[in-house]
């Protein structure tokens, strides 16, 4: 009889110790799709604004045709992208062209001076600070996720309910860490 009790401590306490490491899974799981929802939210906050800066822009803006309509393909693209690569790769490319959108309002000092201009890019200023840091933690919440799922014994937990890692969001286009270079010599 005390050896039956023991066997169902024994029992209890595994099970215990297993639905503790599957809560928690699920628990840092969790905390890294919503922090890509925050990523997302500030990421579409910038592409609501992003029409305004254009439209702000656009008279001054003669040289740069293929700037205005690759914001506005950017702008359909994530609509459509679904998952972290895709948006982090449509993220990377906005990036590069909000740079040449910038560089080229400082070659016209009456959009710097313009008030409706200087409100737009203190939002987008905002706003990407709000991104780089929803970025960074994201990233956080993956890498702390992703390490239960890699350490004992949690790895074994992890691999009995079949949950899998998630994407950190990485930069990997090198175009994108450049400093742009804007010629009006077209």
């Amino acid at each position: 009889m005390v050896a039956l009790f023991i066997i169902l401590g024994i029992v209890v306490v595994i099970a215990i110790f297993i639905a503790i490491i599957y809560n928690s899974l699920v628990t840092k799981r969790l905390r890294a799709k919503n922090s890509w929802s925050q990523i997302d939210v500030q990421l579409q906050r910038r592409f609501d604004l992003i029409p305004n800066l254009v439209e702000c822009v656009k008279g001054y803006m003669t040289h740069e045709k293929d700037v205005l309509s690759k914001v506005t393909e950017l702008r359909s693209s994530w609509v459509n992208a679904s998952s972290v690569s895709q948006k982090a790769e449509l993220d990377n490319e906005l990036s590069s062209v909000l740079k040449t959108i910038m560089a080229v309002s400082e070659n016209y000092p009456d959009l710097k001076a313009s008030q409706n201009f200087s409100e737009l890019q203190e939002e987008l200023r905002n706003t990407e600070n709000k991104i780089s840091y929803a970025r960074q933690f994201y990233n956080d919440s993956v890498t702390i996720y992703n390490t239960q799922l890699e350490t004992f014994p949690s790895n074994i937990i992890a691999n009995m309910f079949n949950f899998k890692p998630e994407t950190l969001f990485e930069v990997d286009n090198a175009e994108v860490k450049k400093n742009v270079k804007v010629d009006f010599s077209k």
